[in-house]
């Protein structure tokens, strides 16, 4: 088939996008597609259009490749393409909307609040964060709303370090998370769907001598994986029961992957879902996909599908007065 994989786009996580598409080119050239890797310019939509790919793979991790938007110039182009589609895209992508939603289809989440700059300039930094150490002991995790790979997040163990975090998370987006910080091992399970339903993949466990940040996750050796993770049968099914659910509670479609912690109780607890994991070497969705059926297989397996499902051509709006709505 011909694919067309879209990655790097002007993101904080651009770098790790064009690693991304690069490994999953090679690996549909090697199965024998003919492949182009596009970024995200003024001209892609000339380029697809002249092109017409039979499928379309967006791996622009963040911003335009993770809200709905890129997804939804795909449906605009009749393009068929792999993932979710805009609708579940743009609920995941801002994570205190997904966790409301994760949190009412009864999946566990840490308790979170999320609070915008304007507020702390209107207010007065000293009295939010007041209120935020009346209700959160320490430690406590700050993170952008919006954004992925780890960007922007801290745990603070103090007052010093919580405002830190504010000033970090607010340099990624216009509102911050603050969330209680839940103690356990690390564990992130991807999910594909396949005709008999969301099936999980064999959770990865993550061990990082500090936090698994940016630089933990992208430069080999600063983290360890075991695959399948090191968990007892009950907390392997927590994890599997909670990202299965979370992918259906977002509407997410073809592949997903969710991070989660299983706590000292055994129970995962929903920590955020990504519509468009990456797929470096160090990435956590290939390390399951390569323990399930082998990377090549699954990426051939999630291309397939999409061709077979087709694009989704978004109607025209109706014109004249015969179809306008009565008064």
């Amino acid at each position: 088939m011909k694919v067309t994989i879209i990655c790097g786009g002007l993101t904080h996580e651009r770098d790790v996008s064009l690693r991304s598409g690069r490994r999953v080119a090679e690996s549909l050239r090697h199965l024998g597609h003919d492949v182009a890797v596009l970024d995200v310019t003024s001209e892609l939509i000339a380029q697809l259009e002249q092109s017409q790919p039979d499928v379309v793979w967006p791996l622009v991790h963040g911003s335009v490749g993770e809200d709905g938007s890129l997804q939804a110039v795909l449906d605009l182009m009749g393009l068929p393409y792999v993932g979710t589609g805009a609708a579940g895209a743009m609920l995941t992508i801002y994570k205190p909307s997904a966790k409301e939603l994760v949190r009412r289809a009864g999946i566990q989440t840490p308790p979170a609040v999320s609070l915008p700059r304007v507020l702390f300039q209107q207010l007065g930094a000293g009295g939010v964060v007041a209120a935020l150490m009346e209700r959160f002991s320490f430690p406590m995790v700050i993170k952008p709303a919006q954004g992925g790979s780890s960007l922007g997040v801290t745990v603070a163990k103090n007052q010093d370090e919580l405002r830190i975090g504010l000033v970090n998370a607010f340099s990624y987006g216009e509102t911050a998370m603050i969330e209680g910080y839940v103690a356990g091992k690390e564990v992130a399970v991807s999910v594909i769907c396949t005709d008999e339903g969301p099936v999980a993949l064999p959770p990865v466990e993550i061990v990082t001598e500090g936090a698994y940040d940016y630089d933990a996750r992208y430069n080999a050796g600063r983290s360890e994986y075991f695959v399948p993770a090191r968990l007892s049968e009950e907390e392997r099914r927590s994890a599997e029961a909670a990202a299965v659910g979370a992918h259906v509670a977002l509407g997410l479609r073809d592949y997903s992957r969710t991070d989660l912690i299983v706590d000292a109780e055994g129970r995962a607890q929903f920590i955020d879902c990504n519509t468009s994991p990456g797929m470096t070497d160090t990435s956590l969705f290939p390390l399951a996909a390569q323990a399930e059926r082998g990377f090549d297989e699954m990426v051939a397996f999630l291309v397939e599908r999409a061709a077979a499902r087709g694009g989704s051509v978004i109607a025209p709006a109706p014109t004249g007065m015969d179809d306008a709505p009565p008064a």
